[in-house]
């Protein structure tokens, strides 16, 4: 089949649903698909016309289609022949024709539905989104009729409190590109790893919080944060930071951690702490949708209520100086988390690609480690 995945932007920087996006691409590219990722200069306003569109945004675009900055090279490297466009503005005239189409964000959802092109329309939801968009319309492109892939269980009761009906697809992980490469037992019981995000609902601040309170508690505790962005002003000195680090030294931070913080107030399906758990670093995440799809209780993690600093500090602590507790949540999370490969989320984002009635994937998945 001829299929055009359909992203809101650039893709320079590494961005979970992006990077999602790509390896499906490049996952069904390797299965003799002909794939294509459309990456727009400009998204927009619906109410802006094409026209001023193109004339406000052509500098742009040119320097960076000159220069390649908007490719994600960088950071994502694709196995298969996938083709990659840069095109100047959001709009049809751009974009391929294809025997699948697939939207990947609300506003590339809603333009979509409203083009009503040829061809089989789907919608890849990642995230419940807001957050990054008025709700009466990203509420709208829920009952667009678009057919739609959710990556959580969360996401799919959302759709049915819609009246849609979604197929249930978890992430796959590339256990190539990481895993234990340091023995879980082994580790300075007292090294802390976490993701760093200017976005509020991601719940850094929350997280810093809980490191301080930790360290009061358990002094030689060390811990290195990891993001896009430049170093916060406000980092406590004893933080190491890594500015966008390669795929490599990404797997380093996680198998020096002995526990990884996630904090964040709502996820969809998050990469960094699935990421964290294949490496063996146990995990401390907050009671959201998007962790309980892999974090399971004092089983696979510990679990904390959201925007609860102090709380997520006593589990930190707790798994700084129980050591045999830390060694168990890491061993079970690693084990658990096996289970999410990317064969398995490629069958059956394939067969939703042809399937018009979605079916659930849960009993795929399990719910017990």
């Amino acid at each position: 089949m001829k299929i055009v995945f359909l992203l809101p932007g650039t893709g320079e920087n590494p961005v979970g649903g992006f990077k999602i996006v790509y390896q499906y691409a490049d996952g069904l590219a390797g299965r003799g698909h002909e794939v294509s990722v459309v990456h727009p200069s400009f998204i927009g306003s619906a109410s802006t016309s094409f026209a001023t569109r193109f004339r406000r945004h052509l500098l742009s675009y040119m320097k960076q289609k000159l220069a390649g900055s908007w490719r994600p090279d960088a950071w994502f490297t694709f196995s298969n022949n996938v083709r990659l466009l840069w095109t100047p503005a959001f709009n049809p005239i751009f974009i391929p024709k294809a025997d699948v189409y697939v939207a990947t964000w609300w506003l590339t959802a809603e333009r979509l539905a409203a083009w009503r092109m040829p061809g089989r329309q789907l919608y890849l939801i990642q995230h419940y989104e807001t957050w990054g968009g008025p709700a009466e319309r990203v509420d709208a492109t829920w009952r667009a009729p678009l057919q739609k892939i959710v990556i959580a269980k969360w996401l799919a009761d959302i759709a049915a409190g819609f009246g849609e009906r979604a197929h249930y697809i978890p992430n796959g992980l590339d256990f190539k590109q990481f895993g234990c490469d340091n023995a879980i037992s082994d580790r300075n019981d007292y090294a802390v790893a976490m993701l760093s995000h200017s976005a509020d609902w991601k719940g850094t601040k929350d997280g810093i919080a809980a490191l301080t309170l930790a360290r009061n508690s358990v002094p030689g505790l060390v811990a290195e944060l990891f993001g896009v962005g430049d170093k916060a002003s406000d980092l406590p000195p004893w933080v190491r930071y890594h500015k966008t680090p390669p795929q490599s030294e990404l797997r380093a931070i996680y198998n020096r951690a002995a526990i990884f913080v996630a904090p964040s107030w709502a996820e969809g399906w998050p990469l960094p702490p699935a990421e964290a758990m294949m490496c063996g670093a146990a995990v401390v995440a907050t009671d959201i949708g998007g962790h309980r799809e892999f974090c399971i209780n004092e089983k696979t993690a510990i679990l904390v209520p959201v925007k609860n600093p102090n709380e997520l500090a006593e589990k930190i602590v707790q798994l700084c100086k129980d050591r045999a507790k830390r060694v168990r949540i890491a061993e079970q999370g690693n084990q658990y988390i096996q289970r999410f490969t990317w064969q398995r989320a490629l069958d059956l984002f394939e067969s939703a690609l042809t399937v018009e009635h979605p079916r659930q994937a849960m009993q795929m998945v399990g719910v017990e480690p």
